[in-house]
């Protein structure tokens, strides 16, 4: 199969299995929440990935439970332990070389938490970051990645997403936007998509006012 060329003016990258190889990372941090609250910890992970973590933890947690402590409670522990995460391959140097306003990073995880995480795997801080906090409808509404286009100064429908998971792909073919899938995933939210097992099946050029970039 021959290389993928699409055309875009803006590229927006979700964090967490995009950029990041946090699953080590997350599924110990929901399995502490499963197990405080003698819940099923496959049925939290089975959801998770790419939601709000505040979302999740109103989903799960018992009543009686005050989701937005419990939810500082996962954060703070996620942020204080990086060990177990690590580079998708080709982020930090795909990132590296693009123009810093035509990128941004668009994900369901807090600024503090992105931050942390994309600093302790060597990737480029954003100049643009849209994170949970910036949002009032997390993915997979359309909200995040309509606004972090629309802050870069374009319409979502000129943008390239990479994303690896249902609820992030979602959010981005509802926003409009070209759709990349990034890693295994090949679920219903995956169908007809491009694809690319990593970040270093990309490259970048620009063309005109446009950005060329190939698959491969």
């Amino acid at each position: 199969m021959g290389d993928s060329v699409l055309t875009g003016a803006v590229l927006l990258f979700d964090m967490d299995g995009t950029l990041v190889d946090s699953t080590a990372s997350v599924e110990r941090a929901w399995g502490r929440f499963a197990e405080r609250h003698g819940l099923d910890a496959a049925a939290i992970l089975a959801v998770a990935h790419g939601r709000p973590t505040i979302e999740v933890v109103a989903d799960f947690a018992p009543r009686g439970v005050d989701v937005v402590a419990e939810t500082d409670r996962i954060e703070a522990e996620e942020i204080d332990r990086t060990d177990g995460i690590s580079e998708i391959p080709g982020s930090a140097a795909l990132l590296g070389s693009l123009d810093p306003s035509r990128w941004a990073v668009v994900t369901s995880a807090t600024r503090a938490l992105t931050t942390k995480r994309l600093a302790a795997v060597g990737i480029p801080l954003p100049k643009l970051l849209v994170a949970a906090d910036d949002v009032t409808k997390g993915k997979p509404h359309p909200q995040p990645y309509m606004k972090a286009a629309r802050a870069l100064g374009y319409d979502a429908s000129e943008a390239v997403v990479f994303e690896d998971a249902p609820a992030g792909l979602t959010s981005a073919k509802a926003a409009g936007a070209v759709t990349v899938v990034v890693g295994g995933y090949r679920g219903e939210a995956a169908e007809g998509l491009p694809r690319v097992p990593d970040l270093t099946a990309v490259r970048v050029a620009p063309n005109g006012f446009d950005l060329t970039v190939t698959l491969s």
